[in-house]
């Protein structure tokens, strides 16, 4: 009798699924690997072994040291024009935590102050800074990007100022909708009998009770600006290729 019974094929997929288990079971590997990454950003010039600029004919396409070829001098390679990918990936980091904070404080700030103001004072203030929402998020992104390089071309200030006009508003929406509930707490009634202004209501009793929710968002945003960055680079809406970047790096 012929056994029909389908084999298993491999599981190409069980490391990923085995490293998405210990992410989740063990939040310190995420953090630890993000501290890691500021470690690296921080401390580029002493860690990379190599001007992540500089190459040579002699020294181009050498392979990792894990295939046939490569050396320990070279330790990821290094990429057509002779330049060492170890160090190149190290000052990637520096780029891409650069963009990610660049972003998070000016979007976060100025996010933040749009949306404690639309959520408290209401009306006329909160119709305005909620259709503009509406409409950057009704446009394409990665359309407005390339038309921008098209027309100014690659810089890295560019880039920033870009993906900030687009991230405040992730802020101003979590950032108002906290704020109309905590509009209608007591204390906060208590101040405004007392006469004190807008202004300083906003500022003293609404931040306070909006910033746990302005951190998280801003941790949730960080992964999500670098691989946006990497992504405008690799598909030449971001960074110039001579500039070290994790998305320019991609073949």
């Amino acid at each position: 009798m012929i056994n029909t019974d389908k084999v298993a094929g491999p599981n190409y997929l069980a490391p990923l699924e085995k490293a998405w288990y210990y992410f989740r079971r063990y939040p310190i590997i995420p953090v630890g690997i993000f501290f890691l990454l500021v470690f690296v950003a921080i401390f580029a010039p002493m860690l990379a072994p190599f001007d992540p600029a500089q190459g040579s004919i002699r020294t181009r396409h050498i392979p990792p040291i894990w295939l046939e070829g490569g050396t320990a001098q070279h330790f990821f390679g290094t990429d057509s024009r002779g330049r060492d990918m170890l160090s190149r990936v190290i000052y990637g980091a520096r780029i891409a935590l650069m963009v990610a904070v660049s972003v998070i404080v000016a979007g976060g700030v100025s996010g933040t102050i749009i949306g404690m103001f639309a959520g408290y004072l209401g009306g006329l203030v909160d119709e305005v800074a909620m259709r503009i929402v509406d409409l950057l998020l009704a446009m394409p992104f990665l359309l407005v990007a390339l038309t921008v390089v098209i027309v100014f071309g690659q810089s890295l200030t560019q880039m920033i100022i870009l993906l900030i006009i687009f991230s405040w508003d992730n802020f101003a929406r979590v950032v108002r909708a906290e704020s109309l509930r905590i509009r209608r707490d007591a204390y906060v009634d208590a101040a405004r009998i007392a006469g004190a202004s807008n202004i300083r209501i906003v500022f003293r009793h609404i931040l306070p009770g909006v910033f746990g929710v302005v951190l998280i968002v801003a941790s949730l945003r960080v992964g999500q600006l670098i691989l946006i960055e990497a992504t405008l680079s690799f598909l030449g809406a971001g960074l110039p290729k001579t500039v070290p970047a994790w998305g320019v790096m991609v073949p």
